[in-house]
């Protein structure tokens, strides 16, 4: 699957009532996996002895997990509690009727677009897996990571810049919409100061 090398290829059903009895989850808990994912199946198994990569200091080997889903307007958070309960790093292979998307909970849940299965691959790219997974996740998340910044630093500049853009293109549809011009000047200098503040989120 993925394109990746058969020697970590694997086939291990992951039964959902063993996932809740191991983390004694609750019904409402249960309810939600319950209504987005049909069957957990482990597929790939990444480690130095099957890819000829070494470990890294924080990660030693992954998993990739095939989830099919019953919908595929599926709730986020299912996957995201998915990756948080199992004590593994995980590349979720998100599945619905011939069309998939990869995604990968790195601290906070980053999903590609929807794409036919067959033409989903990832690419195994590092000296080490810590530098695998970094670029796994950035491939998966569109980071562009700028100078100096670490890929979490990256991650938490770029969710910053989106909550200021989200509140910019507010303010201009409020600003477009006042009458009184001490409001809209008011509005204005606002937008102002965000934009200026934009400058620094890279």
């Amino acid at each position: 699957m993925l394109g990746l090398p058969k020697e970590t290829e694997m086939s291990k059903q992951l039964p959902k009532k063993a996932v809740y009895a191991k983390f004694q989850m609750n019904t409402a808990a249960k309810e939600k996996i319950d209504a987005d994912i049909s069957r957990i199946t482990i597929v790939n198994e990444i480690t130095p002895a099957k890819i000829n990569i070494p470990a890294g200091e924080e990660i030693g080997s992954f998993f990739v997990l095939l989830v099919v889903l019953k919908r595929k307007d599926f709730d986020e958070k299912t996957v995201a509690t998915l990756s948080k309960l199992i004590p593994q790093n995980i590349l979720f292979v998100l599945e619905f009727e011939g069309q998939s998307k990869l995604a990968i909970y790195h601290t906070k849940l980053m999903q590609t677009d929807w794409k036919p299965t067959e033409s989903c691959t990832i690419e195994l790219r590092g000296l080490n897996l810590d530098k695998v997974w970094e670029n796994i996740v950035v491939d998966i998340g569109g980071v562009s990571i700028a100078d100096g910044n670490t890929l979490d630093e990256q991650i938490a500049a770029d969710e910053r810049r989106q909550k200021i853009e989200k509140e910019i293109a507010k303010l201009e549809k409020q600003a477009r919409a006042e009458k009184q011009p001490k409001k809209k000047f008011e509005l204005v200098q606002q937008i102002k100061k965000l934009q200026r503040l934009l400058q620094f989120c890279r």
